[in-house]
């Protein structure tokens, strides 16, 4: 297999980001994916020379699918702070339902290299997307804190919905509720 050598460094992302969507991040193995790409076992370290480079170049994938999703709920800006955060953070939760094979793979720093190959110019803005609609619709707190504490509330809502029991102890069967909820807590009540 004669490729281009972004040609096959892009098909091993490829193939990592089909493998993580069938299979999870425990099957992101060097062998299983150099075996899908149909190259040598030895192949992805001409491109990867790590493990975890390859994980994050896969993660960064995600990362950059998910800054899409939250781009497209936003509009074009002119929704209110509130309302364009209960948009991120509905994005965030769906991305993780559909995806949980990616989300977990993206928020296991013990798994990546998230100072390479640009994984932290793709996350972090997300992050600061967050913590700047925070600072709009509270400015009498610190955006970053709070955000990092809703973050973390709709990190534990994906985690646990994707487990099943957010919908056995609560028994709800939408997690929406639990969103506006966590907004709620974080934020106060809606023109309240």
């Amino acid at each position: 297999m004669h490729e281009p050598e972004t040609g096959l460094r892009a098909r091993l992302v490829e193939v990592g980001v089909e493998l993580v969507a069938r299979e999870g991040a425990q099957a992101l193995t060097l062998r299983e994916i150099a075996r899908r790409a149909g190259v040598s076992h030895g192949a992805p370290r001409r491109y990867f020379p790590t493990h975890l480079e390859l994980l994050s170049a896969i993660a960064r994938h995600g990362f950059g699918e998910l800054a899409a999703r939250v781009a497209t709920v936003a509009g074009d800006g002119t929704a209110t702070a509130r309302t364009q955060l209960t948009r991120l953070a509905g994005a965030y939760l769906a991305f993780a339902r559909e995806n949980p094979g990616m989300y977990e793979l993206m928020f296991r720093h013990d798994l990546l290299e998230s100072g390479h190959l640009g994984l932290r110019d793709t996350s972090l803005p997300l992050f600061g997307r967050l913590v700047e609609l925070v600072g709009l619709v509270r400015p009498d707190l610190d955006a970053r804190l709070v955000a990092g504490a809703l973050w973390a509330n709709l990190h534990g809502i994906a985690q646990l919905w994707g487990w099943g029991s957010l919908q056995l102890a609560t028994g709800a069967d939408d997690f929406t509720p639990l969103l506006r909820s966590a907004l709620d807590a974080h934020l106060g009540r809606e023109g309240g």
